[in-house]
């Protein structure tokens, strides 16, 4: 019986008063393993547990009509709450506090209590006819203290004692004890709580040294400026301000004045009135005091001259361009984009005349010229020396062309690749339209006409030369990229959504990597994987060129705020080095394939030459020294240089630029 009243005095405390699904009558019959289902620790937590109004089962009607509700243990008042909820109150807790399901009211405080989720899970489990808790396991193998042999003197046969069916004298008296010493004040059940301030000493644990080492280095305030014979009551007359001085005093800068006051004449001490900036002085001076930062610097003789990173000497890294050879004359516009044959024998130009030109790299010579109906935008060779193709783009079209120059063999196997296409048998609707040139155009040398939706600005091969990328800039479509496969006659679209305004793309040298950069990103994506690989950040405003390396590691990004960005792949996302050598917007830039070289052409009229060495080890980072400036285009219309390409072999870098020509430098 005892042991069943706390268990129902638990509950009472664990879940208060007012909960409708599991009401202690319904809970009455669950007590023979609710003892079971709480833990010792549990029981002792629960049955010490402050029950802060001590009137005892009672009726709390019997308070009705009284401000207060019970006593607490120290004897004073229980108030109910001021205000107490009615329906309305009621429904609007209901309907906007989320944890109103697991509120529940206590009649012997007045106030709500919010269930804890142990609490929650305990009143589940007990709805459920389970153990309260949930590590108590009920199925426990029954140890078997007596054997079922009967043996012939039993272990005990004692009879119970009386003492143990009666309450026990010994404690009764202990407990009456315990009282009287809490009537008599001997005893404090409960201690009130120190509500005074607690003060820690910050520099109880400091260590004498390094008090001392702070002193060591402590500078005195700078002392005030001793007043001179200017601020005298009766100043010599030499002191004195004239009237062209005073006016030109109230007309300097407070903080251009040599003196903060005027200086004035006295006939006695007594007649000098008190100063008007006293007040707004003292307040200067106490901000100088702790404003103002004193400390000691030690100062390092540093000579300039080790500042300045040791570079080797231009004359130690050569080859590289020095001097214009050849100058390519011929178009009557600017020159967009020029590209080098595989062999380095030819090299094609293509201009805003309308026409493009193939040459003979070594005599300039001018050996066949296309015209188009268009402004040329981009021109690529191939960069199979097996197949003899160049792209060409102006308005909506590429055109594929076979130049004819070279080695007949090629000239032919290009011709019969192309020819030997096989349509397939299910053709799927593709957004760019491909035709074989015929008539005039096959006679010129076009092969394939590609027609796409919107304006080609830039073609770039792969390095096999079967795969072509051209660029449609439109910042709002995502149809900006278009792969196109030459054998298949096949056009993909690699990108769903659009990340910006393309400005150029570019194929990994190796690795089935793809380079697309945006106005202010590039972007690395694995063609295989499908997935973006790397985000470079270019820190500039707007680029507009790329290159890659040839060992695929390093990439330089061109830009019209007179940037150039090297970016180490293995290194960071961010600029390995930021060059600010060109005055005006770069416009192309162009790596060598066998020499540590690369250059940039910008709109000032200059190619800059510098040398790049990429290291193997990777714990080296690459050297870029600039070796060369070279000059020779005229400044057209505020454009210079557009466009640059080294030569396949030897160390020479070709130029086009907006005055119509093409230059070789050697």
């Amino acid at each position: 019986k005892p042991l069943l009243s706390i268990s129902i005095e638990i509950m009472d405390v664990e879940l208060g008063y007012s909960l409708q699904p599991v009401s202690l009558i319904a809970l009455l019959p669950h007590a023979h393993f609710l003892l079971h289902s709480l833990s010792p620790s549990s029981c002792l937590a629960m049955c010490s547990q402050d029950i802060r109004n001590t009137v005892g089962n009672i009726p709390m009607e019997w308070y009705k009509d009284y401000p207060h509700i019970g006593y607490d243990l120290d004897g004073k008042k229980i108030f109910k709450p001021i205000r107490t909820k009615d329906e309305l109150d009621e429904f609007l807790d209901k309907m906007e506090n989320p944890d109103y399901w697991r509120t529940v009211h206590n009649k012997m405080t007045g106030t709500d209590l919010r269930l804890s989720d142990e609490q929650v899970d305990l009143v589940h489990r007990l709805q459920q006819g389970k153990f309260g808790d949930v590590n108590f396991n009920e199925y426990e193998p029954a140890i078997d203290f007596f054997s079922s042999e009967v043996m012939i003197h039993p272990v005990t046969n004692r009879p119970e004692d009386k003492r143990s069916f009666i309450p026990s004298l010994i404690e009764k008296e202990k407990v009456g004890k315990l009282v009287h010493a809490i009537k008599m004040g001997w005893i404090k059940p409960r201690r009130p709580k120190e509500t005074a301030p607690k003060y820690y000493d910050l520099w109880a644990q400091e260590d004498l040294n390094t008090v001392l080492g702070r002193h060591k280095m402590h500078i005195p305030a700078p002392k005030m400026r001793l007043p001179g014979h200017e601020e005298s009551y009766n100043p010599p007359p030499e002191y004195l301000l004239t009237e062209e001085e005073k006016l030109a005093w109230e007309q300097q800068d407070p903080e251009d004045r040599r003196v903060s006051f005027l200086p004035q004449k006295y006939s006695c001490l007594r007649a000098v009135p008190a100063f008007s900036r006293f007040i707004h002085e003292r307040f200067e001076r106490c901000l100088d005091l702790y404003l103002c930062p004193r400390q000691r610097k030690m100062r390092v003789n540093v000579n300039p001259e080790d500042l300045i990173p040791k570079l080797p000497k231009p004359k130690d890294l050569q080859p590289f361009p020095t001097t214009q050879s050849l100058v390519y004359r011929g178009h009557t516009s600017l020159v967009r984009s020029i590209s080098v044959s595989p062999s380095g024998q030819w090299l094609v130009s293509g201009s805003d005349d309308c026409t493009v030109r193939f040459w003979e790299v070594s005599t300039a010579r001018c050996l066949k010229t296309v015209e188009v109906s268009g402004a040329v935008k981009s021109v690529a060779w191939s960069p199979n020396p097996a197949v003899c193709l160049v792209a060409i783009s102006y308005g909506e079209t590429i055109v594929l062309l076979n130049p004819g120059l070279g080695d007949k063999f090629i000239c032919s196997a290009t011709d019969q690749l192309i020819s030997s296409y096989e349509e397939p048998e299910e053709s799927k609707e593709q957004s760019v339209q491909w035709t074989i040139a015929e008539g005039s155009d096959h006679e010129h040398g076009q092969r394939l006409i590609l027609k796409h939706p919107k304006a080609v600005r830039q073609v770039t091969w792969h390095g096999k030369g079967d795969y072509l990328a051209c660029v449609m800039p439109d910042d709002n479509s995502s149809l900006q990229v278009v792969i196109h496969q030459v054998s298949k006659r096949r056009t993909q679209n690699p990108f769903r959504k659009s990340k910006g305004m393309v400005q150029c793309v570019s194929f990994h040298p190796i690795r089935p990597y793809f380079f697309v950069a945006t106005q202010r990103y590039v972007r690395v994506y694995n063609l295989i994987k499908q997935e973006l690989t790397k985000k470079l950040m270019a820190n500039c405003k707007w680029i507009s060129s790329m290159a890659v390396h040839p060992g695929g590691d390093n990439v330089i990004c061109g830009s019209y705020d007179c940037r150039l960005a090297w970016f180490d792949l293995d290194l960071s996302t961010k600029p390995y080095k930021m060059l600010r050598h060109h005055k005006k917007a770069l416009r192309g830039v162009a790596y060598h394939k066998h020499y540590p070289l690369f250059a940039s052409g910008s709109d000032d009229g200059s190619v800059i030459v510098c040398h790049g060495m990429v290291y193997n080890d990777l714990l080296q980072n690459p050297l870029i020294v600039p070796v060369k400036v070279l000059k020779g285009h005229t400044i057209t219309h505020d454009l210079g240089v557009l466009d640059v390409a080294f030569h396949p072999s030897q160390p020479w870098v070709f130029s086009s630029g907006a005055d119509g020509t093409v230059r070789l430098f050697t």
